[in-house]
């Protein structure tokens, strides 16, 4: 075989192993609108839409680990190609994390979704709507390979946990008001802190595509002096 016959071989595997992580990610922005339109609409059939995709998700988790780990293997990749492997390996762990927070979602709403009101807590609808576009943003990033634009998901973080910090005052002061209210606080409080879950998972695949295409690590910046 020649030189350039196993270089052609392993360009087609870093393509399926890239098809793959699309595939997942694909599934996972799924389940993430499903589990936001179930929650806005106590739609419990979308919510059982959400629940039945988690086993595809895992299912594709476990073939690219499987992939990822025979390309290290056997192929030894360098430099850009090493940091593509291991990365798509990390972020498929993030989005099958992804998947079981939107899961935990719906099935929140399918236990109590006709208690759920978002009239005095629209900042639980808005965390949805902004974790929902740092996800379609960040896979966005990984496809076009753009630090610039896995940088500003990283800034939208921000603004989810303030909005999840505002929601936990919000609920507490509903429940000492009224102790009628504490059921429906309390799984609008579940609901919104896997919210900020999906935020936080977003942020790290958008650290790993920084890494991916820079070979910075920006995980853990320096702290500043007091």
């Amino acid at each position: 075989m020649t030189a350039e016959g196993p270089t052609r071989h392993f360009d087609q595997e870093l393509d399926a192993l890239r098809s793959l992580l699309l595939e997942m990610s694909g599934l996972a922005e799924d389940q993430v609108a499903g589990a936001h339109e179930a929650m806005l609409g106590g739609d419990t059939g979308r919510a059982d839409e959400v629940i039945e995709l988690d086993l595809r998700v895992d299912a594709l988790e476990l073939q690219i680990d499987k992939v990822a780990h025979e390309l290290l293997a056997l192929q030894q990749p360098m430099a850009g190609d090493l940091r593509l492997v291991t990365m798509t390996m990390r972020i498929s762990n993030d989005l099958e994390r992804v998947g079981d927070h939107a899961v935990n979602v719906a099935r929140e709403v399918r236990r109590s979704g006709a208690l759920l009101s978002f009239a005095r807590t629209p900042e639980v609808a808005e965390m949805a709507r902004i974790g929902r576009r740092m996800l379609s943003d960040v896979l966005d990033s990984f496809v076009r390979s753009d630090a610039v634009k896995a940088r500003e998901v990283i800034k939208a973080d921000a603004q989810v946990d303030r909005l999840y910090n505002s929601v936990f005052r919000i609920l507490l002061t509903h429940m000492l008001e009224d102790p009628r209210r504490i059921g429906p606080a309390m799984s609008l409080l579940l609901i919104s802190r896997n919210l900020e879950r999906i935020g936080d998972l977003a942020t790290n695949i958008a650290e790993d595509v920084v890494f991916m295409v820079e070979g910075v690590d920006i995980r853990h910046p320096p702290k500043r002096e007091r």
